[in-house]
């Protein structure tokens, strides 16, 4: 059920625990498990923001990236170098997404339905506005994280520490990309995993409320898939609402992270990393 995310969330996780102390090697971690599904990028963004080793890192991922690209053109893969990208280019907004629960309950009361894409291979929202909602989505993530990397950039020219700032720059980005989605594929959940282990091991007096948002969001996610998706796609009333409990604590996640985020203190005190 996990797929390919069964491999970029430990990479994910190893990377991140070694940013502190081992820049590079991290880095090239969630260089390579961002080429593998795009999400870990978000990690690296966020610790080159924080870090003061920024360029290092940013040599390694640009360095690393290169020799990748160039592996993909000697083994005749370039012109799927990009496929993340185009691929998403014809999708519709999936029943899961955050932003398809209003068009859940109204395909619940008749007013949409629940199409399935042959070309695809998954279960979208069919009604009038929603392929409009689904085209919209892609630039309000853009503009999102943009935000995002203009409020931690601030923070760190501000003199914010790297233990504070970290954990709720990459969580908010991590769930950026969730809430802003045109996809909502259960497996979407495991990649908060990674930005909440950070939390915990470098502020771990501030982590308790993610966290336990986090685990709430996976049991819902497992309650939701695979035990009542059949009867998700029927839109019956238990598992639409199981959705959207799931879809609206993510949006309190994000604003959880992003309220954290600002309130990051400026200076250069030592925060303490409690391991």
């Amino acid at each position: 059920m996990y797929r390919i995310d069964a491999i970029t969330v430990p990479l994910a996780v190893i990377g991140g625990c070694w940013l502190a102390r081992r820049p590079v090697v991290a880095t090239a971690l969630l260089t390579i498990a961002a080429w593998i599904k795009i999400w870990p990028g978000a990690l690296v963004l966020a610790a080159v923001i924080a870090a003061r080793s920024r360029m290092r890192m940013l040599i390694t991922a640009f360095a690393l990236s290169a020799v990748i690209v160039l592996m993909l053109f000697l083994l005749g893969a370039d012109q799927h170098l990009f496929g993340f990208l185009t691929e998403q280019a014809g999708r519709g907004l999936q029943v899961e997404a955050v932003a398809a629960t209003p068009f859940m309950w109204m395909a619940h009361f008749g007013a949409a339905s629940v199409d399935y894409s042959f070309e695809l291979l998954t279960f979208q929202i069919g009604m009038p506005g929603a392929e409009v909602l689904a085209g919209l989505l892609t630039p309000i993530m853009v503009l999102a994280v943009l935000a995002l990397v203009v409020i931690g950039a601030l923070k760190a020219a501000r003199g914010a520490s790297f233990p504070r700032l970290l954990p709720p720059l990459a969580l908010a980005l991590v769930v950026t990309l969730i809430v802003t989605n045109k996809v909502g594929s259960p497996q979407f959940q495991t990649w908060l995993i990674a930005p909440v282990i950070l939390w915990i091991i470098f502020d771990r007096t501030r982590s308790g409320i993610p966290s336990a948002i986090v685990l709430v969001l996976g049991g819902l996610t497992c309650a939701i898939y695979p035990l009542t998706y059949d009867a998700l796609l029927r839109t019956d009333l238990l598992p639409v609402v199981l959705l959207t409990a799931r879809n609206l604590l993510l949006i309190a996640l994000l604003v959880a992270a992003v309220r954290a985020l600002v309130r990051v203190p400026n200076g250069r005190g030592r925060t303490r990393i409690r391991t």
